[in-house]
């Protein structure tokens, strides 16, 4: 299994490598002008029924195949409780991943065209920044929402989102996946990398791999080094929101379900303060809010959304 493992992140390497193969097909594509933050830049200027029809299709198509293969194993678990191997339904759902990474490639350089034609920019971020929420809430009984503590109030609710958080997952990352076509920025680049990841994920569903903290953790961590990049690349003044805004999500929530001795945690606290106080000495003080944006709105909508799916939870056990 971790041969397969190991083997799936190499291909994700050679897959995003090979979009840069794309670069003299996409340079021919005249881009409209930015026309502001919620214009998305990177998308075909004469769209067409054909170029339509490719990624919409690829995005059905794909987004079909893994709410299937999530469906066959919650229907067939118990076939699958030998958590320390591989099974059928993991090379199935792995083998279809190269599928469609090579059919978004082929996509993208006949027709240049995504999901981004008809749908709003932000709904792509928003996909995500759920995602992300709803992890929070998943591991908030193991290992806290702040230091460590005040995770024992989504037991409850835990339960029914281990068994259903895969249909959105998988939702939000293969929709992100189709809205952009396969361009050679770096922000690009390691956003399709990014997808990649979870996408391998997704493939190693009920084994070992789907549920070994340090991966996860891993995956949780990588959307810093995403914003980060593309705020630089972008040329935007605040991609310090994304750094410390991220690593405050680290040190209040993140590493403590890592086993970490107290001593280390206070040490990497202290990192954290030290690039605080060397950033904003030089950057002023008054920006320093901007740290506290991205956790305000992912903890307040922890509560939201555990609160909506309380709800439903009830409904459901009631039904």
């Amino acid at each position: 299994m971790n041969k397969a493992w190991t083997f799936s992140i190499i291909l994700a390497v050679l897959a995003t490598a090979s979009i840069v193969l794309l670069d003299p097909l996409l340079r021919q594509v005249a881009l409209l002008p930015d026309q502001g933050a919620a214009w998305y830049y990177w998308k075909r200027p004469d769209p067409n029924f054909a170029s339509q029809l490719s990624a919409w299709a690829g995005y059905v198509a794909h987004q079909l195949f893994i709410w299937g293969v999530i469906a066959w194993a919650q229907k067939n678990r118990a076939q699958l409780q030998d958590r320390r191997s591989m099974h059928p339904v993991n090379w199935i759902a792995l083998g279809g991943t190269a599928v469609f990474a090579l059919l978004h490639f082929v996509q993208t350089a006949v027709w240049y065209d995504g999901l981004a034609q008809n749908v709003s920019v932000f709904s792509s971020q928003a996909s995500v920044i759920l995602l992300l929420v709803i992890v929070l809430i998943i591991e908030a009984p193991r290992r806290g929402l702040f230091f460590g503590g005040g995770g024992k109030m989504f037991v409850g609710i835990r339960p029914f989102l281990i068994r259903y958080h895969g249909y959105y997952f998988s939702w939000a990352i293969v929709y992100t996946y189709w809205f952009h076509p396969m361009e050679t920025t770096w922000g690009h680049l390691f956003g399709f990398f990014y997808t990649f990841l979870l996408m391998i994920q997704a493939g190693f569903i009920f084994t070992r791999v789907h549920t070994n903290r340090w991966w996860t953790l891993c995956l949780e961590v990588l959307v810093l080094f995403h914003g980060v990049v593309v705020a630089l690349i972008a040329g935007q003044e605040f991609w310090t929101m994304f750094l410390f805004g991220f690593l405050m999500m680290f040190i209040v929530t993140q590493m403590h379900g890592l086993g970490l001795s107290r001593m280390v945690r206070w040490f990497i606290a202290s990192l954290f303060v030290a690039g605080l106080v060397l950033v904003y000495s030089a950057r002023g003080w008054q920006q320093l809010n901007e740290v506290l944006r991205i956790p305000v709105i992912d903890y307040l909508l922890v509560f939201v959304i555990a609160g909506l799916v309380a709800l439903i939870y009830r409904r459901v056990r009631k039904g």
